[in-house]
């Protein structure tokens, strides 16, 4: 896909085998540098690098609290388990985000952690929570996206019926400070969940490990939107990489890469610990020299 929508970057901070004030630190940073626009946490229950006994912060209670301490960062999770929260729930949590934040929240969702990843999949069993199949978890994404959306925008209690997902009288007050509401970013690589990006992204974020498999995927998300009469260029691409402190002329190479694949939305991922000074380093190192 090509494109000539202006580039955004932002960082992401993995809230594992770190505290709340290394985390804090480096956020506060980064609100105060304008290059970066977004900034953004994961979704885990228990580390999936590191300690596995080590600590971990629930996402969305952090990212609200990081929200009343920001002022200019847009911020949402990379990505949401929908997995773990019924979905009007999960409503209710992203409104209340997105009005601590004063319209902020990027609501990013994804449809869960596949079985073939051990270290993810134990925190469904540590939890208590279910672990479908992944086809099932898909089509429970498009469902639970609906239920979302309708709680953001329905004026009176509403009813959903779906095959993984049904809510009686769900009804979502307040609304979120954006409208119609949050724009939503959706996670992953999959056949099928390109489908529902198609259908109700505006944003579609890929790891950049493979930057052939990430056109190839781009690619194919063209066809999809193509085939249910939507403007390919409405979705913006996004890409996670990987930084290193050590090699900053490889992670360039990567940033590079992905603008020319087409791109635009660019979210550096900080390993721990924090350099201080690590958001101005990033400013100077890695986004100047693309802006």
């Amino acid at each position: 896909m090509t494109t000539t929508s202006p580039v955004r970057f932002g960082i992401a901070t993995a809230p594992q085998q770190v505290t709340y004030a290394e985390v804090q630190r480096v956020w506060r940073e980064a609100d105060a540098l304008p290059d970066l626009e977004h900034a953004w946490l994961f979704d885990h229950l228990l580390p999936i690098a590191g300690d596995l006994d080590g600590p971990i912060f629930e996402g969305w209670t952090l990212l609200s609290a990081l929200a009343a301490q920001t002022s200019r960062l847009r911020l949402g999770l990379l990505v949401t388990s929908n997995r773990f929260r019924p979905p009007a729930l999960l409503a209710k949590i992203a409104t209340t985000v997105d009005v601590v934040s004063g319209g902020r929240l990027d609501f990013g969702i994804g449809a869960g952690s596949r079985p073939s990843h051990p270290l993810a999949r134990r925190e469904y069993e540590a939890n208590g929570l279910p672990y479908d199949d992944f086809t099932d978890s898909v089509a429970s994404l498009a469902e639970a996206l609906v239920v979302i959306k309708k709680s953001w925008t329905e004026n009176r209690p509403f009813d959903f019926t779906g095959a993984h997902v049904t809510v009686t009288g769900a009804f979502g007050n307040p609304k979120p400070v954006q409208t119609p509401y949050p724009p939503v970013v959706i996670g992953g690589r999959s056949t099928k969940l390109l489908r529902v990006v198609a259908e109700h992204a505006d944003v579609w974020n890929i790891p950049g490990g493979d930057l052939a498999d990430a056109v190839e995927r781009s690619t194919l998300l063209d066809r999809y939107c193509q085939e249910i009469g939507r403007d390919p260029a409405s979705i913006q691409r996004s890409m996670h990489v990987a930084v290193s402190y050590d090699e900053p002329n490889d992670t360039r190479d990567a940033i590079g890469r992905a603008l020319d694949a087409g791109f635009r939305h660019v979210i550096l991922g900080l390993p721990n610990p924090y350099p201080d000074g690590v958001a101005r380093w990033v400013v100077d190192e890695l986004v100047r020299p693309f802006v």
